[in-house]
């Protein structure tokens, strides 16, 4: 029941999560717009990028922490971690740049929904044997 692999990871994204929080910062302060997104494509992207992390970053270290207190090998959590910060950190560059690939947008969001959906059914399957 200890967590050894998830506040690893939980630390990687800290760091992740400060940069895209510090780039929302710089880009309101560019774009002089102190709430919203005036309508300018830098700032909405910074937001979103912002945004979209806390939304999906905090469930998924959740039940990674689970998984490691129901003694699932840290390897599956590893994998699940790597997949999560991978995931992250391509969705954010493709949804934060006007010029980015739409590609890096898809694989990191569907990287950050496989690590979803795999460790909630791994949580419930340590439920039901």
């Amino acid at each position: 029941m200890h967590v050894t692999m998830t506040p690893i990871f939980a630390a990687l994204l800290g760091l992740i999560f400060f940069f895209l929080s510090l780039r929302t910062s710089l880009e309101r302060r560019r774009a002089k717009v102190s709430l919203g997104d005036g309508g300018d494509p830098g700032l909405q992207g910074a937001i979103r990028a912002h945004g979209n992390f806390i939304e999906y970053v905090p469930i998924s270290l959740l039940l990674m922490a689970f998984l490691e207190m129901r003694a699932v090998s840290i390897y599956v959590v590893a994998v699940l971690g790597v997949m999560l910060v991978a995931g992250r950190c391509l969705h954010a560059i493709g949804i934060s740049r006007a010029n980015a690939s739409f590609r890096f947008r898809q694989i990191g969001a569907v990287l950050s929904l496989l690590v979803l959906l795999i460790a909630s059914l791994w949580l419930l399957y340590t439920y039901l044997i």
